[in-house]
């Protein structure tokens, strides 16, 4: 093996293992959304949890010597993003203190299968007949999770769908404005949405918290930014095509979280729903990946599908500054 193939795998490997390690922390944060959900209301959560992580993004951005200007290019298009997150968020934190944690995965992986459809009227993109393909067997395995007229389908299910719809339109404004934007733009602007939204319900569903519960809630935020910089040093490491599919991981976090601390049983046809929707956006990055099939490649150069738990990680990072010499 010659010293350029070594370090080429090291690098993939450093970016798979950053990913594994991004999206563990990401299923713990869903975890305690679902833990604090039965005792407390979905914007008490986000308000203080996002209050939380605003502190270590607000020092990163103030030593970041790129972050001279606040101001937007797009002002109406990160308005729109705004508005797609706080949806998305408080949709997500909805489905996860509703539903069994494996089924809102299952719902939410359908991200990249929706971005790949909202890609042609948005984006401009050309979907050739295989993704197309892909795409009606996503939302067979939507279906499949959801199994209309046996389940009692509920709120959490529509949250669920809500917060894939909410990601993938999120995804395709960053992939139209995200090289223009400072990260500082796209990072702050929806953290400071969703505190200020969620504090005008705060006075209405406010329920004091012991130390331990305002704990975890920090803890939410610590890890929400911990995860996001792990998935920043992952797509530094590695391509999209290596890194990307890792989300599906999220699953199989699900799967000891539900049944040791919430009771949850695995349902099979959750599981083969999973299945088809995770091969179907597997098959998307795939056909995304190869040479003449996409121009614009919206769901590999989307790497985040849960705005909701932070700040997209994008080319230009926030980062410290580096030691005087």
């Amino acid at each position: 093996m010659t010293a350029v193939e070594g370090a080429v795998r090291e690098s993939v490997g450093r970016g798979a293992g950053f990913a594994l390690l991004g999206y563990g922390l990401f299923s713990t944060h869903d975890t305690v959304v679902k833990f604090l959900g039965g005792s407390y209301s979905v914007f008490q959560i986000i308000f203080f949890a996002v209050l939380f992580g605003l502190i270590p993004v607000t020092l990163m951005i103030a030593v970041d010597r790129k972050a001279d200007n606040l101001l937007p290019h797009h002002p109406w298009l990160i308005a729109a993003r705004t508005a797609t997150i706080m949806v998305s968020t408080v949709s997500a934190f909805y489905a996860f203190t509703t539903l069994p944690l494996a089924e809102v995965y299952a719902l939410i992986f359908a991200t990249p299968i929706l971005i790949t459809a909202l890609s042609v009227p948005l984006l401009g993109e050309t979907v050739r007949a295989r993704r197309w393909a892909a795409v009606v067997v996503g939302l067979i395995g939507v279906i499949v999770v959801l199994r209309p007229g046996y389940t009692e389908l509920g709120i959490g299910h529509a949250a669920a769908l809500v917060c894939a719809l909410g990601g993938a339109l999120s995804g395709i404004i960053v992939r139209k404005i995200g090289a223009e934007e400072r990260t500082a733009v796209l990072v702050l602007y929806p953290m400071l949405a969703k505190i200020f939204g969620a504090a005008l319900f705060l006075p209405f569903v406010y329920v004091p918290m012991p130390l331990t519960d305002l704990g975890l809630v920090a803890g939410m935020g610590f890890l929400a930014i911990v995860g996001q910089i792990c998935m920043i040093s992952a797509y530094r490491a590695a391509s999209a095509t290596v890194v990307a599919p890792f989300q599906y991981s999220q699953i199989l976090w699900a799967l000891p979280y539900g049944m040791l601390l919430f009771g949850e049983t695995p349902d099979p046809i959750v599981w083969v729903g999973a299945s088809i929707i995770v091969g179907s956006g597997l098959f998307i990055l795939w056909r995304e990946s190869r040479a003449n099939v996409s121009e614009i490649s919206p769901v590999t150069r989307n790497p985040n599908p849960r705005p909701d738990v932070g700040p997209s990680p994008r080319p230009r990072p926030l980062k410290l500054p580096e030691p005087a010499e």
